[in-house]
């Protein structure tokens, strides 16, 4: 039995579509390097206004509704529009994507058209502004906060790790609204204005590249409208967010590009006369690879399907989220032990393989496992959510599950 997806002949021709705008608007020195940390500010400038090009014609968000500046097309078109982009390896919007489908949720129409639709089109750029110097896992600890004046807010404290190349026009997340009401209960959900008085970005220098920030806010004044949802439903904004972030969404087309580099080099490389692979313990470790990465494409493609089909999700979110991190450190002790130390070997290396691709695949799954919620946050999650744990929980409202209009 055959159980590759067969595209129809409408559908192939929309990706003989996209492929040819590729092909004519995206020069090969534009494209995204081995390392996607290590971008220029030549590609930056490029696909900023690319990204604008690909919104108009509403393949940068295809699902999102037109409205506000998505395509409005189906689930397939999102997966020949990501075949494509992956194949021309087109850069991602710089917009931490979180945001869409929690101002879908939480956002009022006149939030939507104002905020949402410019960030859908990539004129603007929003980062997530989550975790702080003393809140990571436990996020209902946040220290930062917003005092009311007026019609507007004046916000203050410390964010780090905040992911995102160039510079923002939004910051997006949770921050204290009332010291005096209980965790959970206490908190608003803000899109901070960027650049503002007394807002400081400060680039920090780690492991995984320069594209993540030290912030500081001095008694920065933002616009009353910049409050999503209730000044006291902070925290339940903050789910829909993570939802998605936790894998509620899935992936139409998860790509494993460390996996086709590996299979590559046991087929390829000449280790004693013969290829890597035709040593067994090679082979079993190549083998346990796939099978793992296989298990990861079909959680992802699972839960899209699901969330498409607007279906209840429970655990299954943070179930291939937990998966997809501990697999990918699995696969990174996999590829050392076949390629030994020319894994580490970084994209400068002229003996690296693949450009050096194996080696930031060794940053990135290590680092991988805690943004987004750590492993044992995973797990707090998924028993929660199955009803062994001690307390009990719902997933958040999601576009999929709250019946609005664009998943």
């Amino acid at each position: 039995m055959d159980f590759k997806y067969q595209y129809t002949q409408e559908q192939e021709d929309f990706r003989q579509e996209v492929r040819s705008w590729l092909e004519e608007n995206v020069p090969v020195d534009m494209k995204a390097p081995v390392d996607r940390l290590d971008l220029t500010e030549e590609h930056h400038r490029f696909w900023r206004e690319t990204h604008q090009k690909i919104g108009e014609k509403g393949w940068l968000y295809p699902t999102y509704p037109k409205e506000y500046g998505g395509g409005g097309l189906s689930g397939e078109h999102e997966t020949i529009i990501q075949e494509e982009f992956e194949r021309f390896r087109v850069v991602p919007d710089f917009t931490n994507r979180y945001i869409f489908p929690t101002m879908l949720v939480w956002a009022t129409e006149e939030q939507k058209k104002k905020y949402l639709a410019p960030i859908l089109k990539a004129e603007k750029v929003a980062f997530q502004n989550f975790t702080e110097p003393n809140a990571g896992s436990d996020l209902a600890s946040l220290q930062s906060r917003a005092v009311r004046d007026g019609d507007d807010w004046i916000i203050s404290g410390q964010k780090t790790f905040i992911s995102g190349h160039g510079d923002p026009d939004y910051l997006f997340g949770p921050i204290v609204t009332d010291t005096d009401a209980p965790r959970h209960r206490n908190l608003g959900y803000f899109l901070i204005p960027c650049p503002s008085p007394g807002l400081e970005l400060t680039r920090l220098n780690l492991l995984t590249g320069h594209d993540q920030s030290f912030i500081f806010m001095d008694n920065v004044r933002v616009p009353g409208d910049c409050l999503i949802g209730g000044e006291l439903e902070g925290w339940q904004v903050t789910q829909t967010t993570l939802e998605i972030e936790h894998g509620g969404r899935g992936i139409a087309l998860p790509i494993d590009e460390a996996l086709e580099n590996l299979l590559k080099y046991t087929k390829e490389i000449q280790r004693n006369g013969e290829p890597v692979g035709n040593d067994p313990v090679m082979q079993q470790l190549a083998v346990d690879a796939y099978i793992d990465s296989r298990i990861n494409t079909l959680f992802a493609q699972r839960n899209y399907w699901m969330y498409q089909a607007r279906q209840e999700m429970t655990y299954h979110g943070s179930q291939s989220d937990l998966f997809r991190k501990t697999f990918r450190i699995r696969n990174a002790d996999r590829a050392r032990d076949i390629m030994n130390m020319y894994s580490l070997l970084g994209v400068d290396d002229p003996r690296a393989p693949f450009g050096g691709q194996p080696e930031v695949y060794q940053r990135s799954s290590l680092t991988g496992a805690h943004p987004g919620g750590t492993l044992e946050v995973q797990k707090l999650i998924i028993s929660r959510r199955l009803g062994i744990s001690r307390t009990r929980e719902r997933a958040a409202a999601t576009p999929s599950t709250s019946g609005v209009q664009g998943v």
